[in-house]
C-alpha cells in the first residue's frame, strides 16, 4: 500500500515535564492537532502508567498515530503513518508530526522517513556506512542452489540485478564496470584471440570482450546457471544478445575446477565475481591467482575488482599483496561505480605488459583501428586517468594504510 511512514525518537524535551506524564491532557490536545493537520480521527486510546509516562494510539481514517513517552529519560517515541492510496496525505502527516515535535520541544530528533509502496534497497559498504537505491517495484525473486537472486525496477538505474541482497549490475550504468574490467587489458594486446571470463553470468563483460574483432572465442564459466537464465530473460540491455554470439562459449562450472582442468591458454582472464566473502573467497586466494597465471599466454593479462579503497581498504591491501606475490606487474586502477556506492578499485595483472606504458593517443588509435563501438566510458584519456591513483590509494595498495577513510 502506498503511504508515508514517519518515525521519530525525541530526546532532551524542553517542555513542561508534566507533558510527558499526563496522557489525558495530551489525548485531547493530540486530537486537536490531528484535526488541524487535516486528518480524520476514528478512535483514540491512551494508557497512563503509574508514576511514569503514557502510551497512546490514534486510529485515523488515513491509518494511525502512536506515541510512548519516557519521562525518566526526558524523551518519547513517535510513529505517524498515512496511506496515500486515494489521496496524497504526506503533507498532512508532516504537519501532524511537526506539531507534536513543537509540543514537546525536544533538543534532539532522530527522524526516519519511509515511503511505503516503494522498495528501499539498502546496501552496507561496511559495518558503519552504506547507501540505498529506491525501487518502484520488485520484478522477481528466486532462490537457486547457490544464492538468492532478485530484480527490481528503479527510476535511477532501470532494472537492477541483486545477488544475496547486494547490487550486481543494472541496465543504465553497467558499462562503467564492464568496460573498465575488459578494455584496459584487451586494448593493450596486439591481437587478443582467447578470453576467459570467470563469473559474469549477466553477459556484460562477455559482450565487451567480443567488441574486439580479433577475439575468436570468449569462454564464460559461471557456476550458477540460473544467473544466466535470468539475465537472458531480463537483462538484454546489459548483454545485448551476446548469448546468441557463436564466439561465446558458456560453461556452467566452478571456476576453480575449470582452471584446474583446462589445457587452454588465454590472452585475458577476467574475474567477474562477487565480493571475496563466502564461497567466492577461494577465487581471491593466492593459490587461485597462481592457477590463473599458469593459464595465461606469455603476454596474457588478468583483471579483477579488488574492492573499495574507502569502504574496505584492508581488503584492497590484502588482495593487492596476494597479486604481487604471483604477478610481475600489478596495476590497480579506480573509478566511481554508482551502483556500488563508492570509489571502486580494479587491477590489471601480467608478467610482461604494463597498461600504464600506453599513452592516451595510442589507446585511441587502437580503439579507432578496431572500430570499437558503443563505448560509453572507455577512451584514451580514461585509460590514463583510471591508473592515476590518489596518494591514499597508493598507500593502501602498497600495504601502508589499512584504516577506513
Amino acid at each position: 500500500m502506498n503511504g508515508l511512514h514517519l518515525i521519530g525518537d525525541l530526546s532532551g524535551c524542553r517542555c513542561d515535564p508534566s507533558r510527558l506524564l499526563n496522557g489525558v491532557d495530551f489525548k485531547d490536545h493530540c486530537i486537536e492537532m490531528v484535526h488541524a493537520a487535516g486528518l480524520t480521527v476514528m478512535d483514540a486510546t491512551f494508557k497512563q502508567f503509574d508514576d511514569s509516562g503514557f502510551t497512546g494510539t490514534v486510529v485515523l481514517a488515513e491509518s494511525h498515530l502512536a506515541i510512548h513517552t519516557w519521562p525518566e529519560n526526558n524523551g518519547l517515541t513517535l510513529d505517524v503513518y498515512v496511506c496515500n492510496y486515494s489521496a496524497n496525505n504526506s503533507n498532512k502527516a508532516h504537519k501532524l508530526f511537526d506539531a507534536i515535535i513543537d509540543y514537546f520541544h525536544p533538543a534532539e530528533i532522530a527522524k526516519h522517513e519511509i515511503e511505503r509502496g516503494e522498495h528501499t534497497l539498502v546496501e552496507p559498504l561496511n559495518d558503519t556506512t552504506g547507501f540505498y537505491v529506491k525501487a518502484s517495484r520488485q520484478i522477481g525473486e528466486w532462490r537457486t542452489k547457490y544464492q538468492k537472486l532478485s530484480i527490481y525496477d528503479t527510476p535511477q538505474y532501470g532494472k537492477v540485478f541483486r545477488l544475496d541482497d547486494f547490487n550486481m549490475t543494472s541496465e543504465q550504468e553497467e558499462f562503467i564496470y564492464h568496460e573498465n574490467l575488459i578494455h584496459p587489458a584487451l586494448t593493450i594486446l596486439e591481437a587478443p584471440k582467447n578470453v576467459l571470463i570467470i563469473g559474469g553470468g549477466d553477459g556484460g563483460s562477455s559482450e565487451e570482450a567480443l567488441k574486439h574483432p580479433s577475439v575468436e572465442q570468449v569462454t564464460m564459466v559461471e557456476i550458477d546457471e540460473d544467473v544466466i537464465k535470468i539475465a537472458k530473460q531480463h537483462f538484454q540491455a546489459v548483454h545485448n544478445g551476446v548469448f546468441d554470439n557463436p564466439r561465446l562459449r558458456v560453461v556452467v562450472d566452478d571456476g576453480v575446477q575449470f582452471l584446474r582442468n583446462t589445457q587452454d591458454k588465454f590472452d585475458l582472464i577476467a574475474l567477474d565475481l562477487n565480493d571475496p566473502v563466502g564461497p567466492a573467497a577461494a577465487l581471491y586466494s593466492e593459490e587461485f591467482f597462481y592457477q590463473c597465471n599458469q593459464a595465461l599466454k606469455p603476454e596474457g593479462l588478468m583483471t579483477l575488482h579488488i574492492g573499495s579503497p574507502t569502504a574496505h581498504p584492508s581488503r584492497v591491501a590484502e588482495i593487492s599483496h596476494r597479486l604481487n606475490q604471483v604477478f610481475q606487474i600489478v596495476r590497480p586502477y579506480t573509478m566511481y561505480i554508482p551502483l556500488y556506492g563508492a570509489l571502486w578499485a580494479l587491477a590489471v595483472c601480467s608478467n610482461k605488459l604494463d597498461p600504464k606504458a600506453f599513452t592516451a593517443d595510442e589507446i585511441d588509435n587502437r580503439i579507432n583501428s578496431r572500430n570499437l563501438q558503443q563505448l560509453q566510458y572507455y577512451n584514451g584519456e580514461t585509460h590514463s586517468g583510471v591508473f592515476a591513483l590518489p596518494n591514499y590509494v597508493k598507500e593502501i595498495v602498497a600495504g601502508n594504510r589499512h584504516s577506513t577513510i
